[in-house]
Protein backbone atom coordinates (compact mmCIF):
# COMPACT_ATOMS: atom_id res chain seq x y z
CA UNK A 1 0.00 0.00 0.00
CA UNK A 2 1.22 3.51 -0.84
CA UNK A 3 0.87 6.80 0.61
CA UNK A 4 1.14 10.12 -0.24
CA UNK A 5 1.36 12.93 1.55
CA UNK A 6 1.26 17.05 0.01
CA UNK A 7 2.03 19.71 2.25
CA UNK A 8 1.38 23.68 2.32
CA UNK A 9 4.82 24.75 0.28
CA UNK A 10 6.95 27.29 2.56
CA UNK A 11 4.73 26.04 5.76
CA UNK A 12 7.07 24.69 8.53
CA UNK A 13 3.93 23.03 10.34
CA UNK A 14 2.72 21.59 7.63
CA UNK A 15 6.31 19.68 6.57
CA UNK A 16 7.00 18.61 10.53
CA UNK A 17 3.22 17.38 10.82
CA UNK A 18 4.05 15.38 7.12
CA UNK A 19 7.10 14.00 9.00
CA UNK A 20 5.15 12.99 11.68
CA UNK A 21 2.64 11.24 9.64
CA UNK A 22 5.63 9.50 7.63
CA UNK A 23 6.97 8.02 10.33
CA UNK A 24 3.36 6.67 11.68
CA UNK A 25 2.60 5.12 8.49
CA UNK A 26 5.98 3.39 7.87
CA UNK A 27 5.38 2.06 11.61
CA UNK A 28 2.55 0.28 9.90
CA UNK A 29 4.01 -1.29 6.39
CA UNK A 30 2.76 1.63 4.44
CA UNK A 31 4.83 3.40 1.55
CA UNK A 32 5.08 6.72 1.42
CA UNK A 33 5.85 9.48 -1.27
CA UNK A 34 6.19 13.09 -0.40
CA UNK A 35 5.64 15.75 -2.62
CA UNK A 36 8.90 17.18 -3.95
CA UNK A 37 8.68 20.45 -2.33
CA UNK A 38 7.77 19.38 1.49
CA UNK A 39 11.15 16.70 1.09
CA UNK A 40 12.76 18.90 0.25
CA UNK A 41 12.35 20.74 3.47
CA UNK A 42 12.72 17.69 5.58
CA UNK A 43 15.99 16.51 3.55
CA UNK A 44 14.49 14.12 2.45
CA UNK A 45 14.22 12.39 -1.55
CA UNK A 46 10.72 13.53 -2.81
CA UNK A 47 8.30 12.11 -5.47
CA UNK A 48 6.53 14.12 -8.05
CA UNK A 49 3.10 15.38 -7.32
CA UNK A 50 2.02 14.13 -11.08
CA UNK A 51 2.79 10.38 -9.85
CA UNK A 52 0.36 10.42 -6.87
CA UNK A 53 -2.18 9.09 -9.08
CA UNK A 54 -1.53 5.75 -8.14
CA UNK A 55 -1.29 6.32 -4.88
CA UNK A 56 -3.88 3.96 -2.76
CA UNK A 57 -4.36 7.77 -0.40
CA UNK A 58 -3.27 11.20 -0.28
CA UNK A 59 -2.56 13.25 2.59
CA UNK A 60 -3.20 17.30 1.56
CA UNK A 61 -1.83 19.10 5.03
CA UNK A 62 -2.75 22.66 4.72
CA UNK A 63 -6.02 24.57 3.33
CA UNK A 64 -8.56 23.71 0.94
CA UNK A 65 -6.30 25.18 -1.53
CA UNK A 66 -3.54 22.74 -0.88
CA UNK A 67 -6.50 20.08 -1.42
CA UNK A 68 -7.52 21.25 -4.56
CA UNK A 69 -3.72 21.09 -5.38
CA UNK A 70 -3.34 17.91 -4.70
CA UNK A 71 -6.91 16.32 -6.32
CA UNK A 72 -5.67 18.33 -9.83
CA UNK A 73 -2.81 15.84 -9.66
CA UNK A 74 -4.40 12.53 -7.69
CA UNK A 75 -7.15 12.53 -9.63
CA UNK A 76 -9.43 10.00 -8.39
CA UNK A 77 -7.37 9.06 -5.41
CA UNK A 78 -9.13 9.61 -2.28
CA UNK A 79 -7.96 12.57 -0.27
CA UNK A 80 -7.66 13.07 3.37
CA UNK A 81 -7.46 16.95 4.21
CA UNK A 82 -5.79 18.57 7.51
CA UNK A 83 -6.63 22.10 8.03
CA UNK A 84 -3.65 24.38 8.90
CA UNK A 85 -5.94 27.03 6.85
CA UNK A 86 -8.70 29.46 8.17
CA UNK A 87 -11.98 28.19 6.53
CA UNK A 88 -11.76 24.32 5.78
CA UNK A 89 -14.45 23.61 3.38
CA UNK A 90 -13.02 20.47 2.37
CA UNK A 91 -10.12 19.51 5.19
CA UNK A 92 -11.81 18.42 8.19
CA UNK A 93 -9.41 16.82 10.01
CA UNK A 94 -7.55 19.00 13.11
CA UNK A 95 -3.49 18.76 13.20
CA UNK A 96 -4.32 16.82 16.56
CA UNK A 97 -6.63 14.10 15.03
CA UNK A 98 -4.31 14.01 11.70
CA UNK A 99 -2.27 10.81 12.58
CA UNK A 100 -5.66 9.09 14.25
CA UNK A 101 -7.50 10.09 11.13
CA UNK A 102 -5.38 8.80 8.25
CA UNK A 103 -4.25 5.44 10.26
CA UNK A 104 -8.17 4.99 10.13
CA UNK A 105 -8.45 5.70 6.44
CA UNK A 106 -5.37 3.45 6.00
CA UNK A 107 -7.31 0.42 7.52
CA UNK A 108 -10.55 1.00 5.93
CA UNK A 109 -8.82 0.53 2.15
CA UNK A 110 -6.85 -2.74 3.73
CA UNK A 111 -10.16 -3.53 4.61
CA UNK A 112 -11.77 -2.57 1.39
CA UNK A 113 -14.67 -0.46 3.23
CA UNK A 114 -13.31 3.21 2.92
CA UNK A 115 -15.88 5.51 2.86
CA UNK A 116 -15.55 8.64 0.64
CA UNK A 117 -17.55 11.57 -0.71
CA UNK A 118 -17.53 12.60 -4.23
CA UNK A 119 -17.42 16.06 -5.36
CA UNK A 120 -18.24 16.60 -9.29
CA UNK A 121 -15.57 18.85 -11.41
CA UNK A 122 -16.18 20.29 -14.79
CA UNK A 123 -13.82 20.33 -17.39
CA UNK A 124 -13.76 22.29 -20.60
CA UNK A 125 -13.06 21.53 -24.00
CA UNK A 126 -12.63 23.33 -27.12
CA UNK A 127 -10.88 22.15 -31.00
CA UNK A 128 -9.21 18.83 -29.22
CA UNK A 129 -7.95 20.55 -26.29
CA UNK A 130 -9.54 19.77 -22.96
CA UNK A 131 -8.65 21.48 -19.35
CA UNK A 132 -8.13 19.43 -15.86
CA UNK A 133 -11.00 19.27 -14.00
CA UNK A 134 -11.69 21.60 -12.08
CA UNK A 135 -13.22 21.22 -8.08
CA UNK A 136 -13.84 24.70 -7.72
CA UNK A 137 -14.50 26.52 -11.43
CA UNK A 138 -14.16 26.90 -15.07
CA UNK A 139 -13.14 30.65 -16.10
CA UNK A 140 -13.49 32.20 -19.93
CA UNK A 141 -11.74 35.75 -19.91
CA UNK A 142 -10.38 38.84 -21.78
CA UNK A 143 -6.29 39.26 -21.36
CA UNK A 144 -7.17 41.46 -18.94
CA UNK A 145 -10.31 42.83 -17.16
CA UNK A 146 -11.44 46.22 -17.13
CA UNK A 147 -12.04 49.01 -19.36
CA UNK A 148 -10.55 48.24 -22.55
CA UNK A 149 -10.68 44.51 -21.51
CA UNK A 150 -12.60 41.55 -21.42
CA UNK A 151 -14.62 39.50 -24.20
CA UNK A 152 -17.73 39.37 -25.96
CA UNK A 153 -19.40 36.15 -25.89
CA UNK A 154 -22.80 34.27 -25.64
CA UNK A 155 -24.06 31.27 -23.48
CA UNK A 156 -25.84 28.66 -24.44
CA UNK A 157 -27.69 25.99 -21.81
CA UNK A 158 -28.11 22.31 -23.61
CA UNK A 159 -28.53 24.47 -26.67
CA UNK A 160 -30.86 27.22 -26.08
CA UNK A 161 -28.95 30.41 -25.50
CA UNK A 162 -29.52 31.69 -21.99
CA UNK A 163 -27.21 35.18 -22.19
CA UNK A 164 -24.79 37.07 -24.71
CA UNK A 165 -23.07 40.62 -23.61
CA UNK A 166 -19.39 41.80 -22.80
CA UNK A 167 -17.81 40.85 -19.47
CA UNK A 168 -14.79 40.54 -17.93
CA UNK A 169 -15.37 36.96 -18.17
CA UNK A 170 -17.48 34.12 -17.53
CA UNK A 171 -17.36 31.27 -15.02
CA UNK A 172 -19.02 28.04 -14.23
CA UNK A 173 -18.52 26.95 -10.63
CA UNK A 174 -19.66 23.57 -9.18
CA UNK A 175 -21.04 23.59 -5.60
CA UNK A 176 -17.68 23.31 -3.80
CA UNK A 177 -16.62 26.13 -5.76
CA UNK A 178 -19.88 28.15 -5.49
CA UNK A 179 -17.81 29.78 -2.00
CA UNK A 180 -14.71 30.37 -3.76
CA UNK A 181 -14.56 33.11 -6.68
CA UNK A 182 -18.19 32.76 -7.83
CA UNK A 183 -19.32 34.02 -4.49
CA UNK A 184 -16.79 37.08 -4.78
CA UNK A 185 -18.69 37.91 -8.24
CA UNK A 186 -22.09 37.85 -6.27
CA UNK A 187 -22.79 33.98 -7.10
CA UNK A 188 -25.12 32.46 -4.90
CA UNK A 189 -23.74 29.61 -2.32
CA UNK A 190 -24.80 26.57 -3.07
CA UNK A 191 -24.94 23.50 -0.68
CA UNK A 192 -22.52 20.91 -1.20
CA UNK A 193 -25.05 18.10 -1.71
CA UNK A 194 -26.51 19.56 -4.23
CA UNK A 195 -26.50 18.59 -8.11
CA UNK A 196 -25.72 21.90 -9.22
CA UNK A 197 -23.43 23.84 -11.23
CA UNK A 198 -23.70 28.06 -11.75
CA UNK A 199 -23.14 30.17 -14.76
CA UNK A 200 -21.90 33.81 -13.53
CA UNK A 201 -20.92 36.60 -15.94
CA UNK A 202 -18.27 38.47 -14.73
CA UNK A 203 -19.15 42.49 -14.43
CA UNK A 204 -21.49 42.31 -17.50
CA UNK A 205 -22.09 45.32 -19.84
CA UNK A 206 -26.05 43.52 -20.11
CA UNK A 207 -25.91 40.12 -18.20
CA UNK A 208 -28.20 38.49 -16.90
CA UNK A 209 -28.29 36.71 -12.98
CA UNK A 210 -26.14 34.01 -11.92
CA UNK A 211 -28.10 30.57 -13.06
CA UNK A 212 -28.24 27.16 -11.64
CA UNK A 213 -28.49 24.03 -13.85
CA UNK A 214 -28.24 20.65 -13.13
CA UNK A 215 -24.83 19.55 -12.75
CA UNK A 216 -25.09 17.16 -16.15
CA UNK A 217 -25.98 20.19 -18.23
CA UNK A 218 -23.81 20.99 -21.02
CA UNK A 219 -22.57 25.05 -21.37
CA UNK A 220 -21.50 26.58 -24.05
CA UNK A 221 -19.79 30.07 -24.33
CA UNK A 222 -19.29 31.11 -27.29
CA UNK A 223 -16.06 33.94 -27.72
CA UNK A 224 -17.60 35.83 -30.09
CA UNK A 225 -15.28 38.05 -30.99
CA UNK A 226 -11.68 38.26 -32.52
CA UNK A 227 -9.18 38.05 -30.41
CA UNK A 228 -7.47 36.14 -27.26
CA UNK A 229 -9.53 34.71 -24.35
CA UNK A 230 -7.92 33.12 -21.36
CA UNK A 231 -9.18 29.63 -19.71
CA UNK A 232 -8.63 28.44 -16.57
CA UNK A 233 -9.19 25.66 -14.15
CA UNK A 234 -9.00 26.82 -10.77
CA UNK A 235 -7.62 29.26 -11.66
CA UNK A 236 -4.30 27.68 -13.19
CA UNK A 237 -2.93 26.08 -16.34
CA UNK A 238 -4.00 29.41 -18.37
CA UNK A 239 -4.86 28.13 -22.07
CA UNK A 240 -4.99 30.71 -24.47
CA UNK A 241 -7.45 30.97 -27.35
CA UNK A 242 -8.03 32.89 -30.67
CA UNK A 243 -11.77 33.90 -31.23
CA UNK A 244 -13.96 33.40 -32.52
CA UNK A 245 -14.51 30.27 -30.27
CA UNK A 246 -16.97 27.37 -28.80
CA UNK A 247 -15.87 26.05 -25.61
CA UNK A 248 -17.59 23.23 -24.08
CA UNK A 249 -17.96 22.94 -20.17
CA UNK A 250 -19.70 19.77 -18.48
CA UNK A 251 -19.18 17.44 -15.57
CA UNK A 252 -15.69 15.55 -15.37
CA UNK A 253 -15.97 11.89 -15.42
CA UNK A 254 -14.07 11.78 -12.44
CA UNK A 255 -15.27 13.41 -9.53
CA UNK A 256 -12.95 14.47 -6.70
CA UNK A 257 -13.19 11.65 -3.74
CA UNK A 258 -12.86 13.01 0.11
CA UNK A 259 -12.06 10.32 2.81
CA UNK A 260 -12.18 11.06 6.17
CA UNK A 261 -14.57 13.16 8.72
CA UNK A 262 -16.82 15.56 7.01
CA UNK A 263 -16.41 19.67 7.67
CA UNK A 264 -19.82 21.23 9.39
CA UNK A 265 -20.84 23.29 6.63
CA UNK A 266 -22.08 26.06 8.31
CA UNK A 267 -19.64 26.06 10.25
CA UNK A 268 -16.92 26.85 7.84
CA UNK A 269 -19.47 29.18 6.03
CA UNK A 270 -19.83 31.52 9.42
CA UNK A 271 -15.44 31.81 9.21
CA UNK A 272 -16.52 33.67 5.79
CA UNK A 273 -17.79 36.90 7.29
Amino acid sequence: MQTGIVAQRGNPRAASLADELRHALGDRDVAVRIDESTAAALDLEGAPIETFDDCDLVVAIGGDGTLLFAARNADGTPIIGVNLGEVGFLNAVSPENAESAVLSAVEGIRANDLSVREAPRLVAQVDGWESNPAANEIVIQGERRGHGGGVDYEVRVDGSIYTGSHADGVLVATPTGSTAYNLSEGGPIVHPDLEIAIVNEMCARDGMPPFAVDLDTEVTVSVTGAGPAIITSDGREPHEIEGPAEITISRSATPMRIAGPQSDFFEALGKLS
